[in-house]
């Protein structure tokens, strides 16, 4: 009988690695430059200042985010790497004890003890370490740590989100920057929610209403602060 491919399913899970990262980038970049735009248009600054600003905020969030990124990623495999030579050790002294670890994992998810032993004795012959990576420490290539595709992901996506309002800055009378920036970032949130919605198979309306709140609050905070003040700069 001739060897078929198993087909995909395509589960939504699949995307989680780079779907968090790029939502997160997104939605930061558009909520954190319009809002800062918000602010010191709200303050009485000159479409100059502003663009300017907003810039600043632009090229600062997507340096912080890619650090950030790269940080919290990197500590995350760096746990994973020692787990695994911690793993890898423990199978060089002591195989037999991790083969019945291995199969009481089996038999706690189902497995009578005698088809687990087997099981588990199997896939170590075959993959010791990987075997023990996935089923005992939780260790997947679908969710292992990739520090700079997270930190590229995150900065490419946070400058992305930010020119959206700051082309709205240039595009929009000077009166009314404000109001036309918080209505295209509205509108762009509102979008950035009904993507990762669909892209990540999770119902449109919760997103779409969770994400642009959020980001409606974020924005009349900072325009409160401005008009607060109500000084231009410079």
């Amino acid at each position: 009988m001739p060897h078929t491919k198993t087909p995909s399913e395509g589960h939504f899970i699949t995307r989680i690695g780079w779907l968090r990262a790029a939502v997160l980038g997104a939605n930061d970049g558009i909520v954190s430059t319009a809002s800062l735009i918000a602010g010191v248009a709200s303050a009485g600054a000159s479409t100059q200042e502003i663009v300017l600003s907003g810039s600043a905020g632009l090229v600062a969030g997507a340096m912080s985010m890619a650090a950030g990124e790269y940080v919290s990623v990197s500590s995350q495999s760096d746990s994973e790497r020692a787990d695994l030579a911690r793993e890898r050790g423990e199978l060089e002294s002591r195989w037999d004890f991790e083969c019945r670890e291995l199969a009481h994992i089996y038999v706690t998810r189902g497995l009578d003890q005698d088809l687990a032993d087997k099981v588990a004795e199997q896939l170590m012959e075959r993959d010791a370490l990987g075997a023990h990576a996935r089923d005992e420490l939780g260790i997947t290539e679908m969710q292992q740590a990739r520090p700079i595709q997270a930190a590229l992901s995150s900065a490419a996506s946070f400058t992305a989100g930010a020119l959206l309002p700051l082309a709205a800055v240039l595009l929009a009378p000077r009166e009314g920057i404000a109001w036309v920036v918080t209505a295209v970032s509205l509108l762009a949130l509102a979008l950035l929610g009904g993507i990762s919605a669909r892209a990540g198979g999770a119902p449109l309306t919760r997103a779409v209403v969770r994400v642009t709140f959020w980001g409606a609050l974020a924005m009349m905070a900072t325009a409160a602060v401005g008009l607060a003040f109500g000084v231009g700069i410079g």
